[in-house]
């Protein structure tokens, strides 16, 4: 039977295209069409009677179809230039932060460094260290970290980063740098870090009192009735140094950071002095007596006999000096003349840092320059720990001390009524202030002046360079126990309870400012604002008329108090004014924490002690010396952001 081969099968229909009609294809092609005609007041009715008839889930689909087509970004339709202009009437960051999350257009758009810039500037930031100006941590620079070896920041000057250090750093950003100055800001206001706590060994009960205290970015200088100093590291905390040497209290320490420029330094090389032969035969420079040559010399003597040393005078001793300490105290030729060149132009007169440290005037190591009962002015190199200079010429006590910045220029006050101009790089008396008839009880500086109160219940402003006095400041009726000034004004206090403000132009006393019911203690100047603090426990701030009022023949009425705080129970020890914070301590065993432009009190930053002795802060560093137990407790704390904090 034949096989009958299958029918080859049809290919599949293609699919045919609808033929509707046009009431099918576009359902409201008769409705767009009327739509179109009609002129626009009569479509936004039409439009309205039409929602009017749509049911709520209609609408809604409506709104979200809507909504898109609405969103419109302006930011990107404007040129960038006009975008970034928007910007500058932002002044609050967090409107910024939010914004950049928006999109990533917008993000770019908030990174802009000129609106960072301008937002540093707004929030008084701009004065502050750059975060991540310092070395990173790597295994190639363990050993310097393990050795202490501090990290030098980039500071802002003219909104422009200058490096300090010998290789690149990371770039600077005014954005990063915003961030971690609000984040700094968040935790002085809410928390803070104890990177250490330090109880120092004290023979009697009084041996451990903190008398005096310095602080930078690098250091924190202690000085201590028991006749020691102590060093410690401001990054971690940890105790460095202990300077001995003084065989009494220890009352003021100045901290010379290291590096740093000289103002009007020596246009030639430094030569040997000539010794001038005395009536005894021994050979003398001015009235000063550099032990510390003396010091050197023994020890050279020592080592290789006195063969080696015939004929050397003390005034030569300074050359004797060894190497390392020689570029401690920046003594090298070279840099004196390649530093004159910079100093062509008049620099800007500088007042004193709050904190008792100076900026350097090229020395390679960060300096000490401390006095006390043992009426010696002692000059140490931070680094070795070793004493370049022992200075003598006081007569007492040795109560207060400043170094000027950037030239190696220290000036002393004693209770034997003098002040004392030293210069700490050679270790020479260069002339006596004479004039006050007690005791000088406090000093402070700016620029080449200098100003001195005293238990004579007068101030006196004086020229440092040339020994002049220039005014006598009279009109306190008792003593003078604090005084502040920032080439501008001079403040003074005292027992009377009252503070004067004086114009050093002059020396007239422009107002008498009163409030405190016990005696002035505590003095700071910043800017046109007085920050004063009193045995009575109040702290009072007074805002000072401009410069331009001197002339004015009511100059005071300008002058009057901003805020009156009740800070505490007892005399205030500490106080501290920056654009930010205001921070106080006081005999009540407590440190507190206000809003400087409010006077708003925030916090306590410590836990309650017996007695605050001290208390100093620069930036995100807080150091507090305290009584706890009957034992004197150093508390070091740090509010720098940390990886918690992100």
């Amino acid at each position: 039977m034949p096989i009958v081969s299958p029918p080859t099968p049809a290919p599949s229909p293609r699919p045919m295209p609808a033929v509707l009609g046009p009431s099918t294809s576009d359902p409201a092609r008769i409705s767009r069409l009327e739509f179109a005609a009609l002129d626009p007041t009569a479509r936004q009715q039409y439009l309205g009677a039409l929602l009017a008839d749509c049911s709520p889930a209609e609408l809604l689909f409506v709104s979200t179809t809507i909504a898109p087509l609405l969103k419109r970004d302006f930011l990107r339709d404007l040129p960038v230039e006009l975008s970034l202009h928007v910007l500058c009437y932002i002044d609050d960051a967090r409107t910024l932060a939010r914004a950049s999350r928006v999109s990533r257009f917008w993000n770019a758009l908030m990174s802009d460094e000129a609106t960072w810039k301008r937002m540093c500037e707004l929030s008084k930031f701009e004065d502050r260290t750059y975060p991540q100006s310092e070395w990173r941590r790597t295994p190639g620079n363990i050993e310097h970290a393990k050795a202490n070896e501090i990290l030098e920041p980039i500071p802002l000057s003219d909104g422009v980063a200058q490096p300090l250090l010998r290789e690149l750093p990371l770039p600077f950003s005014y954005r990063n740098h915003f961030i971690h100055s609000y984040k700094t800001m968040t935790n002085w206001r809410r928390k803070g870090r104890l990177l250490n706590k330090h109880r120092p060994p004290s023979a009697t009960p009084d041996g451990g009192v903190v008398t005096s205290v310095a602080l930078d970015h690098e250091w924190i200088v202690v000085g201590l009735a028991s006749c020691r100093i102590q060093v410690f590291s401001a990054r971690t905390g940890v105790l460095g140094r202990t300077l001995v040497g003084h065989e009494s209290g220890v009352w003021a320490v100045n901290l010379v950071s290291a590096g740093g420029h000289w103002v009007d330094a020596p246009r030639t090389p430094a030569k040997p002095p000539v010794p001038v032969e005395t009536a005894e035969g021994k050979d003398e420079v001015g009235a000063s007596t550099d032990v510390g040559a003396r010091v050197w010399l023994s020890e050279a003597v020592s080592k290789f006999g006195e063969g080696h040393n015939e004929g050397l005078s003390l005034d030569e001793m300074e050359y004797h000096i060894p190497d390392s300490l020689r570029n401690a105290i920046g003594l090298d030729n070279r840099f004196r003349a390649s530093s004159a060149s910079t100093s062509a132009e008049s620099p800007v007169p500088k007042p004193s840092d709050i904190c008792c440290a100076s900026e350097g005037w090229g020395n390679a190591n960060a300096l000490v320059v401390s006095g006390g009962c043992d009426k010696q002015l002692r000059v140490w190199d931070v680094r070795s720990g070793y004493c370049i200079y022992v200075l003598e010429g006081h007569t007492s006590t040795i109560r207060c001390l400043r170094v000027l910045h950037n030239r190696p220029i220290a000036i002393s006050g004693s209770r034997d009524t003098t002040l004392r101009v030293w210069d700490v790089q050679r270790g020479k008396l260069l002339r006596t202030l004479t004039g006050h008839e007690e005791s000088v009880r406090c000093l402070d500086v700016c620029g080449n002046q200098a100003v001195s109160g005293s238990y004579d219940a007068t101030c006196r402003l004086w020229n440092i360079d040339t020994g002049e006095c220039l005014h006598v400041l009279r009109g306190h009726l008792h003593q003078i126990y604090s005084v502040a000034y920032d080439g501008v004004y001079i403040a003074s206090g005292g027992l009377d309870t009252t503070v004067r403000v004086w114009n050093p132009v002059d020396g007239q006393c422009l107002a008498l400012l009163q409030g405190h019911t016990a005696l002035v203690c505590q003095l700071q100047l910043t800017g046109t604002t007085l920050a004063t603090g009193g045995s009575d426990g109040r702290v009072i701030t007074f805002t000072l008329a401009q410069p331009a009022h001197y002339q004015l023949p009511h100059a005071h009425a300008h002058m009057g108090a901003a805020r009156r705080i009740a800070a505490h129970d007892s005399s205030v020890t500490a106080l501290q004014l920056d654009a930010h914070w205001l921070v106080t301590g006081g005999n009540d065993g407590r440190v507190r924490l206000y809003e400087a432009r409010t006077g708003a009190y925030v916090r306590d930053l410590t836990a309650p002690a017996e007695a605050v002795w001290k208390v100093a802060h620069k930036h995100d560093k807080c150091v507090v010396m305290c009584k706890r137990a009957g034992k004197t407790v150093m508390e070091i704390w740090s509010f720098r952001p940390s990886e918690e904090d992100d």
